[in-house]
């Protein structure tokens, strides 16, 4: 006999990938106990020919696995789990009630005590309690007993709650031969992405989130999960975005002997409806720059690329926000025109804005006139030419917020800067203070 050190944290997750592997016969699968499984298969039976088949499919793969496996199929999570544990099989429909009452009390998930106080007073099988009334054994033993019962014989419901999230569409396509090559498995991709298109099409929906499930021979599964920064449809663009995926892998992905199940799934859908076209024939919307956003999401995550949001403000620091670059327009959000944008008759602004305007010592001939000279950083400029002032007023709902007069100035040696006085003069402040906020070409 051969013993080792039993280590729960392993145990969990080997469990964990027995589960994963399981998503090939249903994505409705979930953890039960330390040892067990639920996969609820209701409507995927017949993709392996009968409940008996896929029964045996996934006893003869696991064993194959070196795995010892006890299962059974059931109309109820507590018939199941009873039946599993008693090598059952595959209950006919409906004929949970006769099975079970030749089981032990045990098996219907009851606590210990509770089964102790059964077995004091001769009840031992679950047929002992199947025809007693109901409001005496809850007294006397506690409700647990009645809602195990009525739960195994299928009178009180009891969903399971699979580990990972359901796709809303999946489209998968299953090998006699295991497929190695990557080049392959983009085939197989872009496939199954033509048979999503036609569902997502006939719902009005585009995925916002996709997901391939790589099932391979020996039990391994690899999930690779892309996003999208507005509803997608099209098959090679969900290709392009996984090839990005498969590339980020790199080594990480091992085919190992190949992959026998293929899975793509939708795994976020949100209304779509068809891009209006211009005279030219294309559509309004940026189709490159989108494309752009998605593949650099795929391979570095969306929440790592971003995107300057225009702001309704005059203030140089809240004239644009930083948000994720997936970020959808709300009709909320202001969007200046263009043409404001690219207005030439408007103030030239520096190319570059410091983080946070810094404080400086600046000299002028009169309080509101332009300085002279000012220090930054313990240098000293010496001001030869000098436009303004700009005066941006804060807006009204920020109370006290002091005016600033900006002015753009050129020193001695050409460098040109972007500088600020905050406060006017008697009205705001004794004493203005001058920052610099930017840097002209």
């Amino acid at each position: 006999m051969r013993t080792q050190e039993d280590v729960p944290a392993a145990n969990a997750s080997l469990l964990a990938a027995l589960a994963d592997w399981c998503d090939r016969y249903t994505p409705l699968v979930a953890l039960s106990g330390e040892d067990g499984l639920l996969l609820d298969i209701t409507g995927c039976s017949h993709l392996f020919e009968g409940e008996q088949a896929l029964l045996e499919d996934c006893v003869s793969r696991l064993t194959s696995q070196g795995f010892t496996v006890r299962a059974c199929v059931a109309d109820t999570v507590g018939a199941a789990w009873a039946g599993a544990r008693s090598c059952q099989g595959v209950i006919a429909p409906g004929q949970q009630r006769e099975m079970l009452a030749e089981l032990p009390l045990s098996l219907l998930r009851l606590e210990s005590r509770v089964v102790a106080g059964l077995t004091k007073v001769g009840l031992k099988c679950v047929g002992d309690i199947l025809d007693r009334p109901r409001a005496p054994l809850a007294s006397r033993f506690g409700p647990q007993l009645v809602r195990r019962l009525d739960q195994a014989l299928g009178m009180e419901g009891e969903p399971i709650s699979p580990r990972l999230h359901t796709p809303a569409l999946v489209a998968e396509r299953r090998f006699f031969e295991p497929v190695s090559r990557l080049e392959d498995v983009e085939a197989v991709i872009l496939g199954l992405g033509v048979h999503l298109k036609k569902q997502l099409e006939d719902r009005g929906e585009g995925g916002r989130a996709f997901e391939v499930v790589l099932f391979r021979v020996d039990g391994v599964v690899s999930r690779l999960i892309v996003g999208t920064s507005g509803p997608v449809r099209e098959p090679d663009f969900m290709l392009r975005l996984f090839k990005e995926k498969l590339k980020a892998a790199g080594d990480d992905l091992d085919v190992g002997f190949g992959f026998d199940l293929i899975r793509l799934g939708v795994l976020e859908a949100q209304s779509c409806t068809a891009g209006q076209l211009d005279l030219s024939g294309s559509t309004s919307d940026d189709a490159d720059l989108t494309l752009l956003v998605d593949r650099l999401g795929a391979r570095l995550g969306l929440a790592r690329v971003s995107r300057f949001l225009p702001q309704d403000s005059h203030v140089p620091e809240q004239r644009a926000a930083l948000v994720p670059a997936a970020t959808v327009r709300e009709e909320a959000v202001f969007w200046p025109d263009e043409t404001l944008l690219w207005d030439t008759s408007a103030p030239e602004r520096p190319l570059r804005l410091l983080p946070q305007a810094e404080l400086v010592e600046a000299i002028a001939m009169v309080p509101e006139g332009p300085p002279l000279r000012f220090r930054w950083r313990r240098a000293l400029y010496e001001v030869a030419r000098s436009e303004g002032p700009e005066r941006i007023a804060p807006p009204w709902w920020e109370g006290t917020a002091p005016t600033r007069d900006y002015f753009r100035v050129e020193d001695t040696h050409g460098r040109r800067f972007w500088l600020f006085r905050e406060g006017l003069f008697e009205r705001e402040t004794p004493v203005p203070r001058w920052f610099l906020q930017g840097f002209f070409s």
